[in-house]
Order: structure tokens, then sequence, then C-alpha cells
């Protein structure tokens, strides 16, 4: 099975992310491609999607939605999963409890008839350099934290359940 796991970046996190999930899905006997969703030719070359965007203000990167809303004729009837990477494991104090509020968010953002088999929410790389200076002070103001929120565990056990939702006779 052809398994595109598309992605949109805004700084790198998120493409990390797509290639350790294209490798858990090799493993698991899946012939997955990683690409930037911007670089997609051809949707319909594939037979299941895995699409992740980076989140900005709750809600995927442009490119991301772009994605979606011009193939979903290709997407209907094909198994898909979305992954979005935010920073709910940066939130610390009385911020994170909006943690749990953001993948409601990210999914009222997602095209109504857009049928998808799950969604997550990682958290990736929160960087001083990725904000500018005011953002990174108000950020460190309401209790966010620099650093590397990677859960590869996590990424690796969701895309193994993915891989088994996919293989013949599953």
């Amino acid at each position: 099975m052809d398994v595109l796991v598309g992605y949109v970046t805004a700084h790198g996190s998120t493409r990390t992310i797509a290639e350790r999930m294209a490798a858990v899905l090799s493993r698991e006997g899946l012939t997955a491609e990683v690409r930037p969703m911007e670089e997609v030719e051809d949707a319909d070359a594939y037979r299941a999607f895995v699409l992740g965007s980076a989140v900005h203000g709750q809600s995927r990167l442009p490119p991301a939605r772009k994605f979606v809303r011009d193939n979903l004729d290709v997407l209907g009837p094909r198994p898909v999963w979305i992954f979005s990477v935010g920073m709910p494991a940066a939130l610390r104090g009385p911020w994170r409890r909006l943690a749990p509020k953001e993948l409601p968010a990210v999914e009222d953002g997602l095209p109504p008839n857009l049928r998808y088999r799950g969604h997550h929410l990682f958290s990736g790389v929160v960087g001083r350099d990725q904000l500018p200076r005011a953002g990174g002070v108000f950020f460190r103001l309401v209790g966010g934290r620099f650093g590397d929120f990677r859960d590869w565990e996590a990424v690796d056990g969701w895309a193994a359940g993915t891989a088994g939702e996919l293989r013949p006779g599953s």
C-alpha cells in the first residue's frame, strides 16, 4: 500500500515527526513516502494518507488546509489520518489548562466533509528564535518553556497503530 506522509512545517518539527512516522510505517511493511504537501503533484497516486501540519494560533498552516481542500475528492474514499504539531507540552501553570482545548479547535478548522480515522496533537520544538522578541517575552511570562517537547514514543505508537489499520487483513 502506498501511503503519503505529507507535512507542512514552519520550523522543522513537523518534518522530523513525519519522517519518523514514515520510518515506522515502512518497518511495519508498508510503502510510505514522506513529502511536503506543497510538492505533491498527484494525490491520486496514493492509497492512504497521513497528513501533518504545524499549528499556529490553533489552526493548521495554510498550505495544509489548501492541500486538503484541493484534494477532498481523492481523500474522501481513502483512509486518512491527521496529525498536528503544536506546543501543549511547553505550557505550564494556568495556561496548561488551555492545552486540551487545542485539539478540538484544530479539528474545527478541518473541512466538515473530510472523513479521517484519527487525529493526534503532538508537541514539537519551541525555540527562542521562532518567536519575535516581544512574543518570546510574553511566552515566558505566561509560563511557556522553550525546548524540544517531541515524544518519540507517542509518535512511534501512533504510527504503529496506523500501520496496523492499513495492513492487509486488518
